[in-house]
């Protein structure tokens, strides 16, 4: 807002000469000086003194500084000059105005900060007639003009004018010095009060230096009277402003209040208004955007409020905002490239070793993407244990669908606002992950991978996994709402792929909407394959080296396998082959070596000694000890029942951390043994004297399910008779007091796992004969399956030499 006046001496304090901090010279005592009847001059900067005005001055430049003080030695006026140009620091007579101001000094002050100012009261107008003398101050030759004391109508009525106006402006200021209005109301001629508006008048100095200037009284009280004109005009509208918008205004509305204020002062001005500007471009942005007609409808609705609104309001920022989101939102769907199903193969090929069942299902899904692109295709769901690829399958997916990948992670997600967003009345409110992934791909046909969708969990703040329903259900995710939009979206041109580990924590609708499908451990062959083609590769590069500085035998890499890793995956695989690498990193970057070749033998100094033991060597020959295979999150496993008995009065002792399933499960068989007794051989009076003790090593892990029931009849049945367990044979499947074995799950991963431990027999329940195709290869290679349908065929198979069939034989 225009300043009018404020306290005399605050006014100009801006006014000369910046101080330089340089050291005052010496003023010139010489009596005998030519030039002393000059006027001694000090260059001003952007300042103007008028007659009859007291104003301080603050000097700084060595010139001005001895100016001033031989000035006062002498008892002698100065004559202000401003310079045309405020930058230059040395100013000479060309770089100067020609009229001025003579000023006698009322006071000369020395701060203590080393500033000098002057007290300065402007006497009468001068011109520069001729400059005599530059060191080591200016000094001229001048004018002085008389004011003449000329008493007219016409000067009269604009002096009455002028006083009028000056008066009116003082009531518009607020908190007017009443010094300056006695000094408006009692100016004893038009000279003096002309020199006194514009003094005190908001005006540029060259604006006040072209009033200094006019020596004719009538022009020059019209170029005061005009630019007194604007100024009142200016407070008008500012005192109009503050008029309709003062009511109910607290100190947060103020400076709402003061912006607006700027806002219309610098339309009526003509200045440019930068919330026009603003508003014209996100016009042009949602006309741009290709939004739906009710998207682009609220859209609109939202820009009329954001218009209406002051820039410093709260709701401004979240209104802008909430335009930017849909402004930037892919509304439209692009063009898509069609699906090469050869080059899809050979993406998948190139990418993964292995998983051929997995790569054939990705085929189908985007051979029938390929024929009904606007179809309703299934939402997939990659589980199984960590590093087997799930994550890398779907970055192939988009890869040869051409379409941008990206990946939200799910884990840890409690709260249905990151899925759904947060409604716009919270502060900081944002859309949910969904939406956020969208904006940030790009494009509204994405393929997203929703990682770890097994890992949400439930809180105070809602269920995040009963929002998803709406996301993956192909039914309704074309209508898709996010709390923060408040409009719907499409969703249904989404590839949704996700990821889980297990399935048990998914829930029965969320699963219910996906296909599953499996991707169990790799086997050791199939781990030193990708080790070779893929991740030797990746830690060479990650580690600065390459395969000509370090070679890795394939026998090293095997041992890497079986004694330094127990994983499904390759994740830890990758870390042991980075961390050998990097042993041979410092050897190449010390200089101490240029070529490195990783054999078997060399494992020990790069690794340590290995962690993992091969399974067989655990195994001794002794009845009552089984070796049965389980599932578990990371993979199958082999499992060692053991069993002993000592003299007692018949209890069961269970240990190694059992569930209840568990334990009914050897209550079960201990059972079924005692209801053949006859049939094995067993004395019946043997139970009642002898307390059997089962236990399952690991036992600060917890253990549970029923699939471990045949291990248990074999174990019971092998410390009862005192036979020996084949050690090269493994077992799985629940049993039925009928004798009956019964499937169990996760045969494909078991299997697996028997193969990794180095056994050649594994024992499986005739009814899992249907998971026969999906055990790798390499497994069935390598191990002899028997298939069970009752238990006495476990005792038939599972025991060492001829006792096994007279055993298995009743009577």
């Amino acid at each position: 807002m225009s300043r009018f006046a404020s306290p005399l001496f605050a006014q100009a304090v801006h006014a000369a000469d910046a101080a330089t901090g340089a050291p005052a010279p010496a003023a010139d005592t010489n009596d005998a000086d030519p030039h002393k009847d000059a006027l001694i001059i000090v260059p001003v900067r952007s300042f103007v003194l008028f007659p009859g005005v007291v104003m301080p001055v603050t000097i700084g430049r060595p010139a001005s500084i001895a100016a001033a003080q031989e000035a006062v030695r002498q008892g002698r006026p100065i004559g202000l000059l401003m310079q045309r140009d405020p930058a230059e620091d040395d100013p000479t007579p060309l770089s100067m105005h020609r009229m001025g101001v003579v000023a006698s000094i009322l006071r000369y002050v020395t701060a203590q900060d080393g500033g000098h100012h002057l007290i300065c009261q402007g006497e009468q107008r001068f011109y520069v007639e001729e400059f005599v003398k530059e060191k080591p101050f200016l000094a001229a030759r001048v004018r002085r003009i008389e004011e003449q004391d000329v008493r007219s109508p016409d000067i009269e009525a604009r002096f009455v004018h002028l006083q009028g106006q000056a008066s009116e402006a003082l009531q518009l200021l607020p908190q007017t010095p009443p010094e300056l209005i006695a000094a408006v109301n009692n100016a004893p001629s038009p000279a003096a009060l002309s020199d006194l508006v514009a003094a005190y008048m908001d005006a540029t100095p060259e604006q006040k230096q072209d009033i200094l200037e006019t020596i004719d009284l009538p022009a020059r009280m019209d170029k005061i009277a005009r630019l007194l004109a604007q100024r009142i005009e200016v407070l008008r509208l500012s005192q109009e402003i503050s008029r309709q918008t003062k009511a109910s205004l607290d100190e947060r509305q103020r400076e709402i209040l003061l912006r607006e204020q700027m806002a219309s002062i610098q339309r009526q001005l003509g200045e440019g208004d930068g919330k026009a500007q603003e508003i014209a471009e996100l016009t042009e942005a949602i006309a741009k955007a290709g939004m739906p007609p009710e998207v682009e409808e609220a859209a609109r609705k939202e820009l009329r409020r954001l218009e209406r609104m002051p820039d410093a309001a709260g709701e401004y920022g979240m209104i802008r905002t909430y335009l930017d989101w849909l402004i930037e939102l892919p509304w439209a769907l692009p063009d898509e490239a069609p699906i090469d199903i050869a080059e899809a193969r050979r993406i998948l090929d190139a990418d993964h070793f292995g998983l051929e069942k997995i790569k054939q299902r990705i085929v189908e899904y985007l051979a029938v993407r390929k024929l009904a692109p606007r179809g309703k295709a299934p939402i997939l769901c990659f589980v199984g244990p960590p590093g087997v690829g799930k994550t890398s399958l779907g970055q192939s997916i988009a890869r040869a669908m051409s379409r941008k990948f990206v990946r939200v992670s799910l884990g840890g997600v409690h709260d249905e606002a990151e899925i759904r967003g947060h409604r716009r009345t919270y502060v900081g409110a944002l859309p949910g992950n969904i939406i956020q992934a969208i904006r940030k791909a790009g494009a509204r046909n994405c393929v997203m991978m929703l990682d770890e969708i097994d890992k949400m969990g439930s809180g105070i703040h809602g269920d995040p996994a009963s929002a998803m329903l709406e996301v993956l259900d192909p039914e309704q995710n074309g209508t898709f709402r996010d709390n923060y939009l408040a409009v719907p979206f499409d969703l249904s041109r989404v590839v949704f792929i996700a990821t889980a580990n297990l399935l048990d924590t998914i829930p029965g609708p969320l699963r219910d909407r996906m296909e599953i499908i499996s991707l169990a451990g790799y086997t050791d062959s199939e781990k030193l394959q990708i080790a070779r083609r893929y991740l030797v590769r990746r830690q060479l590069e990650a580690n600065g080296l390459t395969q000509d500085q370090v070679e890795i035998d394939d026998d090293a890499l095997a041992d890497v396998i079986r004694g330094y890793t127990r994983e499904a995956g390759v994740r830890n695989l990758e870390r042991e082959i980075g961390r050998a690498l990097r042993h041979v990193a410092v050897r190449i970057a010390e200089g101490s070596a240029s070529h490195a070749h990783i054999t078997r033998a060399d494992l020990a100094e790069l690794l340590g000694p290995p962690r993992f033991e091969d399974e067989v060597a655990m195994r001794v020959s002794l009845p009552g000890v089984a070796t049965g295979l389980a599932w578990t999150p990371v993979g199958g496993d082999i499992l060692f029942i053991e069993a002993t008995k000592t003299p007692g009065h018949g209890k069961l002792i269970l240990t190694g951390q059992l569930g209840e399933v568990m334990r009914e499960s050897v209550q079960a068989a201990l059972s079924l043994v005692k209801s053949r007794a006859a049939d094995l051989g067993i004395d019946p009076e043997t139970f009642d004297k002898t307390d059997i003790h089962v236990h399952v090593p690991a036992g600060a892990t917890p253990k549970d399910g029923p699939s471990a029931g045949v291990a248990m009849f074999v174990a019971l049945v092998s410390v009862l008779t005192g036979r020996l367990v084949r050690n090269d044979t493994a077992m799985t499947g629940e049993i039925s007091l009928r004798g009956l074995v019964l499937p169990v799950g996760g045969i494909k991963e078991k299997v697996v796992a028997a193969a990794r431990a180095g056994l050649t027999r594994v024992l499986l329940p005739a009814r899992n004969r249907r998971d026969y195709d999906d055990i790798p290869p390499d497994a069935r290679e390598r191990l002899e399956f028997v298939w069970l349908e009752r238990v006495d065929d476990a005792v038939a198979a599972a025991f060492e030499g001829k006792e096994a069939a007279a055993i298995a034989t009743p009577g």
